[in-house]
């Protein structure tokens, strides 16, 4: 079976108080958190998702990074594109799962939210972009100790050779504590960077 070849067409990082689009900053604003930075950048984007105000910070940071990139990439939610979503980071949603352990740990004062605990998972971050952006293919999120662009890079060539997805969105969306880190990627039959794990790590 002939190996077939795919490219990364756009691919966005937010962080540092900065946002970038292949590798030109894009937005820029020192801000003394991410939930600061991500109010301003909601706004200067001109996002238009009220929902996005509910979320944890973990899946505003991911929904902002798909948000920049699939706009740019012209993926409209009224096409409902075959867009798989494979995402990863280290600290899962230990950031929310900490704010809904404060909110129950002491029994004389034990009142949990259910607004924190629907994101005490991290893929939920998955279903906030796709809703966003009606993306209904194949979605995975993968826990490693470090970004991982060898597992990232055979598993969409595995969902693009089965013909599962036409074009997959991947990579890294971190949240622990102050720290945060995204890096997202599409990848499709037409992106004009070679799809490798050189070019991911490159990139990253």
């Amino acid at each position: 079976m002939m190996e077939k070849n795919y490219g990364i067409s756009s691919y966005c990082h937010i962080r540092n108080n900065t946002i970038s689009l292949n590798g030109k900053t894009i937005y820029q604003e020192q801000h003394p958190d991410f939930k600061s930075l991500a109010k301003s950048a909601y706004r200067f984007f001109e996002t238009d998702y009220p929902k996005f105000f509910k979320m944890d910070n973990l899946s505003k940071l991911g929904f902002l990074a798909a948000d920049i990139l699939l706009k740019n990439e012209g993926v409209l939610p009224e096409n409902e594109e075959d867009i798989a979503i494979v995402l990863s980071n280290r600290a899962s949603s230990l950031d929310t799962d900490r704010k809904h352990w404060e909110s129950i740990r002491n029994p004389n004062d034990y009142y949990p939210s259910p607004a924190i605990f629907v994101y005490t998972l991290p893929n939920i971050c998955i279903g906030e972009i796709s809703i966003r952006h009606k993306l209904y293919s194949e979605n995975s999120f993968f826990i490693f100790d470090e970004f991982n662009p060898s597992h990232l890079f055979w598993y969409t060539n595995g969902l693009l050779d089965t013909e599962k997805a036409k074009k997959v969105l991947c990579g890294w969306v971190d949240v622990d504590g102050p720290g945060y880190e995204a890096f997202l990627y599409l990848v499709d039959k037409e992106g004009s960077i070679a799809h490798s794990i050189e070019e991911i790590t490159r990139l990253f």
